[in-house]
């Protein structure tokens, strides 16, 4: 396999009025040997750019892509040792299964006898081996992608490239592809990029996550490490369903504790108690510099603790505007002191619309952003 690394890599297109569209800006990663890669982002974020960039499909006018430390800028795509797999399957509708799995190895003269080993391989492995004979169009939309899927792993090429290709599957295919294309990567040991906007399937999939954003790379880290520890207000919003709770307010000293004391949204607050909580000690330390000044406090909706008592100074109280459950779970839209929070709790709890509660914020777990930068500074 190979190690893949893109260094100021920027792609520039022309808009609708000739003002000059930066799709991908300063954009750079490494991703090892061995390693499967998630680009994620909004659609527009220049992931699927990136991804044809790397594979050749796309000229850069900024930057180098470097596969196993050689530059391949002006290599041709057929040289770069690449398989890519595309959202909309790209099947020859007019070749059979078989013949679609081995089409690549026939373009690079590969003898006869490897290429129909690896197509029975390959068939095997994806269970394809009773679909040979048919043609694209008797095939389900599982069965085509894993046609796509495989087409790819006969092939064995240094990088697999994947750009959205469960994006058009229903729930239970995307979930069986999903771990197909996992038992490949370890079976292989491959060299993987996954291009998607699923925020989930970026979680369960990657060994690491790129989140990028109007063309530039936000964070990159493991998956665990871009949901609890987000670089910047972009990726914290992006991850989570229902996403990160943003209250903006600014840092106060009161009964010698350092309290976060929040801004309410409306002019209706005035009736209302305020939203102030206090720090924990390691807060109180890291973010001495800020008192004073605006701050974001984030709150992921299971850190949203809700109960009917109160406890002196620790809650805020709180207004359930509705509750809705999944069954294994119960979102809550609260209304606090003009602001509008959702909350992740039990279903266990019995709380339900109208009722008054208290709000119990799990503050270790709160993450503070500068109002300004918008990054996090704890």
């Amino acid at each position: 396999m190979a190690r893949v690394e893109i260094q100021n890599l920027g792609k520039l297109f022309v808009g609708t009025h000739g003002e000059p569209v930066w799709a991908v800006r300063g954009a750079s990663l490494a991703v090892e040997d061995g390693e499967l890669l998630v680009l994620v982002g909004p659609s527009g974020a220049g992931k699927s750019t990136v991804l044809r960039l790397i594979a050749g499909l796309e000229q850069a006018h900024e930057g180098d892509i470097s596969i196993d430390d050689e530059v391949v800028n002006h290599v041709p795509p057929q040289d770069r040792d690449i398989a890519m797999v595309f959202q909309n399957h790209a099947l020859y509708p007019h070749m059979t299964v078989g013949e679609n799995l081995a089409f690549g190895l026939k373009l690079r003269k590969f003898p006869q006898a490897e290429t129909a080993k690896r197509v029975r391989e390959a068939a095997a492995l994806l269970g394809l081996s009773s679909l040979l004979d048919r043609q694209p169009a008797a095939l389900s939309g599982g069965e085509r992608q894993r046609v796509a899927l495989g087409r790819a792993l006969v092939r064995q090429p240094k990088v697999f490239l994947f750009d959205e290709p469960l994006s058009n599957l229903d729930a239970r295919l995307r979930e069986q592809l999903r771990a197909e294309i996992l038992r490949q990567h370890q079976r292989l040991g491959a060299t993987m990029i996954l291009v998607t906007h699923d925020q989930a399937e970026a979680m369960t999939m990657g060994d690491r996550i790129a989140v990028m954003d109007r063309g530039v790379i936000q964070q990159v880290a493991p998956p665990l490490t871009v949901y609890h520890e987000p670089a910047n207000l972009f990726v914290a919003g992006f991850f989570g369903a229902p996403a990160m709770n943003f209250v903006p307010g600014r840092l106060v000293e009161h009964a010698g504790a350092t309290w976060f004391e929040a801004e309410a949204e409306s002019s209706e607050a005035a009736n209302h108690v305020g939203f102030v909580v206090r720090l924990t000690p390691a807060q109180t330390t890291d973010l001495a510099h800020l008192r004073g000044r605006s701050v974001v406090l984030g709150l992921r909706p299971e850190h949203v603790q809700c109960g009917r008592e109160s406890a002196a100074n620790e809650t805020c109280p709180a207004m359930v505007e509705w509750a809705e459950t999944t069954g294994a779970e119960l979102f809550l839209r609260l209304k606090s002191a003009g602001l509008t929070l959702t909350a992740r709790v039990s279903p266990m709890s019995g709380i339900d619309a109208g009722e008054r509660i208290f709000i119990h914020p799990v503050m270790a777990q709160a993450r503070f952003f500068d109002a300004d930068s918008r990054r996090r500074v704890f």
